[in-house]
C-alpha cells in the first residue's frame, strides 16, 4: 500500500564541455559508489501514479510498472553564465520519455529539444538555436526494510548528436544514486550523489533537498548543490521550488538557483509539465 505521500525529483547538472556551459539534463553505466553526491525532491501523489523526475536536482527513486509510460518536459529552461568576459543566457526545452520495464527497472530516454543561447561581452552579440544532445538511461530501484526510506541508481549516456553550439564534444557517461526518507507524514529529505565522466576527466555532483508537501497536490522544496567541475573547480548553488499536481496524472513545477559560491552558474531558471500516462 503507498503512503499518502509519494517522492518526487529531478536532475540535472552543470555541463563543464563546449560553448556554452550550460546545465547538463543528462549523460549508461559506470558503476562505482561515489564520494560526492546529490538531492531529492518530495511531492504528494496518487496512488496510480508513482511520481516525476521532475522538479529539482535528483530523480525519484520509485519506477514505473511494466508497459506505463511518462512524459516530462521542459517549457521555459533558463540559465546565465559568464566566463572570460563573455555573458550567456540559455533558454532550453528538456524532454524525457520514461517507460516501466517491469520489476525494479525503468528505461528513460532524453534530450533537449530547442535551445537558443545568446552571448554578449567584448564587442561580442552572438545568437543560436538549435537542438542538444540525446540521452538513453536505465534506473534501478532498489529494495529497502524500512518504508519511509527509498534509494535507487541511474546510469545513462549521452551522445554527440545535438547541434554544434549545443553539443558536447565527447559522450558522457552519468550515474547517479539517489536516496530519500520520510520524515514525516508531510515532510522529506533526499540526497543526490553524480559523477559524470567524459574524455577521461569527471564532474562530479552532491545536492540536499526540503520539502514539504502542503496538501495532497502542492509541494514546496529547498536545495544545496555543491559542485566539482574539471577545469573550473568548486561552486554551489542552493535553490527553491513549487510543484502542483493538478490532477493525478498532470503535473506543473516551478524552480530556480542561485550561486552562492565558485564556478557554479549565476542563475537557473526551470518550468515544466509532467504527465503520466499509463500502459
Amino acid at each position: 500500500m503507498q503512503s499518502e505521500v509519494m517522492d518526487f525529483s529531478r536532475y540535472r547538472g552543470t555541463n563543464p564541455g563546449s560553448t556554452p556551459q550550460r546545465p547538463l539534463r543528462t549523460a549508461l553505466v559506470r558503476l562505482a559508489l561515489l564520494a560526492s553526491g546529490w538531492l531529492g525532491v518530495a511531492l504528494p501523489a496518487r496512488a496510480d501514479n508513482p511520481g516525476y523526475d521532475r522538479p529539482g536536482y535528483g530523480f525519484t527513486p520509485v519506477v514505473l510498472g511494466a508497459g506505463e509510460v511518462t512524459l516530462e518536459q521542459g517549457l521555459a529552461d533558463w540559465s546565465r553564465d559568464r566566463q572570460d568576459g563573455i555573458s550567456s543566457s540559455l533558454y532550453s526545452a528538456d524532454s524525457l520519455l520514461r517507460l516501466g520495464l517491469g520489476g525494479p527497472l525503468e528505461l528513460q530516454l532524453g534530450g533537449l529539444l530547442y535551445n537558443y543561447l545568446h552571448q554578449t561581452g567584448a564587442g561580442l552579440d552572438y545568437r543560436s538555436h538549435g537542438r542538444g544532445d540525446t540521452h538513453l538511461a536505465l534506473k534501478l530501484a532498489l529494495p529497502s526494510s524500512h518504508a519511509a526510506f527509498s534509494w535507487g541508481l541511474l546510469g545513462s549516456v549521452e551522445f554527440t548528436d545535438g547541434a554544434p553550439d549545443f553539443r558536447n564534444n565527447r559522450r558522457q557517461y552519468l550515474l547517479g544514486a539517489q536516496f530519500n526518507l520520510q520524515a514525516g507524514r508531510r515532510h522529506s529529505l533526499g540526497v543526490y550523489l553524480e559523477d559524470v565522466r567524459s574524455g577521461g576527466r569527471d564532474s562530479r555532483t552532491l545536492a540536499l533537498s526540503d520539502s514539504y508537501s502542503c496538501s495532497k497536490s502542492l509541494m514546496v522544496y529547498a536545495e544545496t548543490v555543491l559542485l566539482q567541475l574539471p577545469g573550473r573547480g568548486h561552486g554551489s548553488l542552493a535553490g527553491a521550488g513549487l510543484a502542483w499536481l493538478v490532477t493525478p496524472r498532470w503535473q506543473f513545477d516551478l524552480g530556480f538557483d542561485r550561486r552562492l559560491s565558485g564556478s557554479a552558474s549565476p542563475w537557473q531558471a526551470n518550468l515544466g509539465v509532467s504527465v503520466y500516462f499509463g500502459h
